[in-house]
């Protein structure tokens, strides 16, 4: 046992770092620079024929906790084509008082192709999450960005009670702010009918292109909580509800967008099937 007088231990925490860029060639890109720390790690499975190239980006700790924090730079450069996604659900543990912070940074040039397809993010009730996502984009970028969380463990039935979430979306093109989207949620908002309405799930997509607002009926059919351009060039959908029927949507969407929007197989990155 400590003395009295002895200061609390201080727990390492997990400062996980990557940066990657791209430049075009045959499959879609090539890596140009790769820098990573543990406990993140980028991998590079094969594509199915007709993809681009892609990378899955990998927690080597299984989760995350308070106080621990993940930092990525991902850069396109001109008319490459890559797809970055994750093998599972990321799991935010409960916290004891610090947060966790996941910061990510996407930089997509002019004539490139980037699609940010991560799997759903899983708050543990308690849980203490600071998110956000920069995108800049250059005048003929093009992107297909998706991002879900889950409130709780859905399969054991947990409620996602106590805990606090930030989460921020920023999009500039050609270094012209283009679209805020910033989330606060405490626990006293997460069961007003005026916030979630006690809702498990929720999941963002956007598409940004300068032909977007030809797929905005397209992603109107399939968005269950409503779609929209909300500036040009850049289309939003949105879906709100139970952890499952919110993935297929999701997943729906994306199916449908890759092949309308960007020419790509409507199927669902290799990894979300296995």
């Amino acid at each position: 046992m400590l003395p009295q007088s002895a200061a609390a231990p201080h727990h390492q925490r997990a400062r996980g770092r990557v940066e990657l860029d791209l430049v075009a060639a045959a499959g879609g890109a090539r890596i140009a620079h790769l820098y990573q720390s543990a406990p993140l790690r980028l991998l590079f499975p094969d594509s199915d024929p007709e993809e681009p190239k892609q990378a899955a980006l990998v927690n080597v700790a299984g989760g995350l906790a308070g106080g621990d924090s993940l930092d990525s730079v991902l850069r396109l450069g001109p008319n490459a084509r890559f797809t970055a996604t994750t093998p599972a659900a990321e799991k935010i543990y409960r916290s004891l008082g610090p947060r966790t912070d996941i910061a990510t940074g996407l930089e997509v040039a002019e004539g490139a192709t980037f699609e940010w397809l991560p799997q759903e993010t899983i708050l543990f009730d308690g849980a203490r999450l600071h998110r956000r996502l920069d995108i800049t984009l250059a005048a003929g970028a093009r992107l297909l960005a998706a991002e879900m969380l889950v409130l709780g463990r859905a399969a054991r039935g947990e409620v996602f009670r106590q805990g606090v979430l930030r989460d921020r979306w920023q999009i500039r093109r050609e270094g012209r702010l283009l679209w805020v989207d910033a989330l606060r949620l405490e626990p006293e908002a997460l069961g007003h009918r005026f916030t979630l309405d006690g809702a498990g799930a929720m999941a963002t997509l956007v598409l940004a292109m300068p032909e977007a607002a030809a797929h905005r009926d397209l992603a109107r059919d399939l968005a269950e909580g409503g779609a929209g351009l909300v500036a040009p060039g850049l289309l939003v959908a949105r879906w709100l509800g139970e952890a499952g029927p919110v993935r297929r949507g999701l997943g729906a969407a994306i199916r449908a967008l890759r092949a309308a929007a960007l020419g790509l197989p409507a199927q669902l990155p290799r990894l979300w099937r296995t």
